[in-house]
């Protein structure tokens, strides 16, 4: 791919490098799920895995090879036959297979084998030609490349080209680069190695120094047309280029990075949300493009420009990442017409005057919580009459726990006026107890939230028992405190059950 290219690929290592950070390991079925999402949103190439690295990697390898419909899959060797073989085998069955080797380049990571440069020199030209023998789409890596010594990179550069390397990877293997220097090497690469216009480079950026993104776009400026990336940008350490990033980057500033890429970005967000799941390592709040707070707004000047006009301070869609729209989170920061077109949608009518005074309110409570929910709204317009509005209630708990399962938890609920009773099981009391309360009261609300609070010292201390629920996309919580921390959870769950009633009942206003 020559470098006046508009288009760029997308290969995505979140299956290799990104399931190489501590504690990510994915499940087989896992790893099938995620390649099947990568494949559907468009990425270019999918990294599927080291298949010398165990019998779990080479079949998940393997098997995404037989799946794939659209994507190059890829699989990772080291600069030995051995290794080349089994990747070979595990990617044979895809439409479209790669191999992708790599060695150490730099003067530190010489000195690990202990090979001259000569002595490397040679082992690349054998080991790129061997994989070439076996595949037609070869990737070479030069591990370290922004720390290895210029001269020698382009001088290795040129024997993996002519050994029929079809692929050019330039990784900052320590995220040690910036983004002048990432532009600068790639450039200067280009001009100096025999063959490179035959080639298309690429670029591997980690996130040590927080610049991955900035790097690699670089990289793409300077002529490298294939960005290596991971979903949330997970990988080793502080993790890689992040493909929400890249992708939502060249989307956004077309007028300066006039590049293109295949991927679906309505799907970005769903991907998301599901590599954080199986991985285990949740988005933090503020992660670009994907975090919770990238479409949320709190303060009461980008809640009114947002409401006049979203463009005042959002760059680009919810819609565009696959949300639904933004969020506009109320908080002690927020002004009045934040509050009133939150109250709006949930079917409160509130003039001026009534304005002022739930507003005095909802400031006072926003100064107790970080964060105001829909349920804590309703309660202010309730005006303290929640308890007597309350469907339902618990009128008796009696709990069985100890070190032989099951638990079980025997309720009684007074639902609109009437007793009802359930004897149910559970793993450990709280368990038990909610699944009695789901029983009696069936419903799909998905518990999100379960926190339990000491509000004094010692055995006999108070416990505070706050839970968050979410039915199509309507939040609420509930909370209680008691002695008992399980008679604590059963209420809060039934107060937060009690919360979801009320937003059932309340439809949007016509014309809102």
């Amino acid at each position: 791919m020559t470098t006046t290219s508009d288009h760029v690929l997308i290969f995505d290592t979140t299956l290799r490098d990104g399931e190489q950070s501590p504690g990510a390991t994915m499940t087989h079925d896992e790893k099938l799920e995620i390649a099947e999402m990568l494949d559907d949103m468009g990425v270019d190439i999918i990294e599927a895995g080291f298949p010398i690295a165990s019998e779990g990697d080479f079949a998940a390898v393997s098997e995404i090879a037989k799946r794939s419909k659209n994507s190059v899959i890829c699989g990772l060797s080291r600069a030995n036959f051995k290794d080349i073989d089994r990747c070979a085998e595990a990617v044979r069955h895809a439409a479209k297979p790669r191999i992708h080797t790599f060695i150490g380049t730099s003067p530190l990571h010489r000195e690990i084998p202990n090979l001259s440069k000569d002595e490397m020199a040679d082992l690349i030209h054998e080991t790129v030609t061997h994989a070439r023998n076996l595949t037609d789409d070869v990737q070479w890596s030069a591990m370290d490349a922004t720390r290895t010594e210029h001269d020698y990179l382009c001088r290795v550069i040129e024997i993996a080209i002519k050994a029929g390397a079809t692929t050019i990877n330039i990784p900052d293997t320590v995220g040690y680069t910036a983004p002048r220097e990432s532009a600068d090497l790639i450039r200067m690469l280009i001009e100096k190695v025999p063959g490179a216009d035959e080639v298309t480079f690429a670029t591997h950026c980690h996130n040590d120094l927080g610049m991955a993104t900035a790097n690699a776009l670089a990289a793409v400026e300077a002529g490298a047309r294939q960005i290596e990336c991971t979903i949330n940008g997970l990988g080793e350490r502080a993790g890689n280029t992040a493909l929400e990033e890249v992708v939502m980057a060249l989307k956004v500033r077309n007028d300066i990075m006039p590049w293109s890429t295949g991927v679906d970005t309505k799907k970005i967000m769903n991907i998301s949300r599901r590599v954080a799941q199986v991985s285990g390592f949740a988005v933090q709040y503020n992660k670009a493009i994907v975090g919770k707070n990238a479409f949320a707004h709190e303060s009461g000047i980008h809640q009114d420009g947002m409401l006049k006009n979203a463009e005042t301070f959002e760059i680009m869609r919810p819609e565009d990442v696959g949300l639904s729209e933004t969020s506009l989170v109320l908080g002690k920061h927020s002004g009045r017409a934040a509050l009133r077109d939150r109250l709006n949608q949930l079917g409160f009518d509130v003039g001026d005057n009534h304005l002022k005074d739930v507003f005095v309110r909802f400031k006072e409570l926003a100064d107790r919580k970080k964060e105001v929910f829909d349920d804590d709204l309703i309660a202010l317009m309730r005006d303290g009459t929640d308890a007597a509005n309350d469907r339902i209630l618990v009128k008796f708990l009696r709990v069985i726990c100890g070190t032989e399962a099951p638990q079980s938890a025997d309720l009684t609920l007074e639902i609109d006026g009437v007793d009802h009773q359930k004897t149910a099981t559970g793993d450990g009391p709280v368990d038990a107890t909610f699944n009695a309360i789901q029983a009696l009261f069936p419903h799909d609300a998905r518990l999100q939230l379960y926190q339990v609070h000491a509000v004094t010292e010692g055995t006999d201390a108070q416990a505070t028992v706050s839970v968050r629920m979410e039915e199509n996309g309507k939040i609420v919580t509930g909370q209680s405190s008691d002695t008992d921390t399980v008679v604590a959870s059963a209420k809060a769950y039934v107060n937060a059950l009690n919360n979801l009633l009320v937003r059932r009942e309340k439809t949007k206003p016509e014309g809102v």
